[in-house]
């Protein structure tokens, strides 16, 4: 049976791994075994956080709606009520945009959520 050394592909591994180390703390970027733990760590925290990041502005966006609703006298599961009822399909990113960047169109959609609860 022929011996099978792995020099130039382990090296390789070894210098992509590396690479990705940059900027790690002392013998996590140092270290061959302890970089590969840090990476290894790193990737799950990196796929956990891709999801946990549309939660969070999912989160801001309904903090904001809920502010901006509020200062017009009405709360925010109300005003999503509202909206429901009344057949208006804008998302919570959108909604949230409408009540920073254009107040009047907001009032609108917020009057027609009115409307249509009562």
């Amino acid at each position: 049976m022929v011996r099978v050394k792995y020099g130039a592909p382990r090296h390789r591994k070894k210098v992509r791994y590396f690479k990705q180390a940059r900027g790690f703390r002392g013998g996590r970027s140092k270290l061959w075994r302890t970089v590969q733990e840090a990476l290894l760590r790193s990737w799950a925290y990196a796929y956990r956080d891709r999801r946990v990041k549309k939660r969070q502005f999912r989160r801001l966006w309904i903090v904001r709606i809920n502010a901006a609703a509020r200062g017009r006298g009405m709360n925010y599961s109300t005003f999503i009520n509202g909206l429901k009822q009344a057949g208006i399909d804008l998302n919570r990113k959108q909604l949230s945009e409408l009540a920073i960047h254009d107040p009047a169109a907001f009032d609108a959609v917020l009057e027609a959520a009115r409307t249509a609860r009562n």
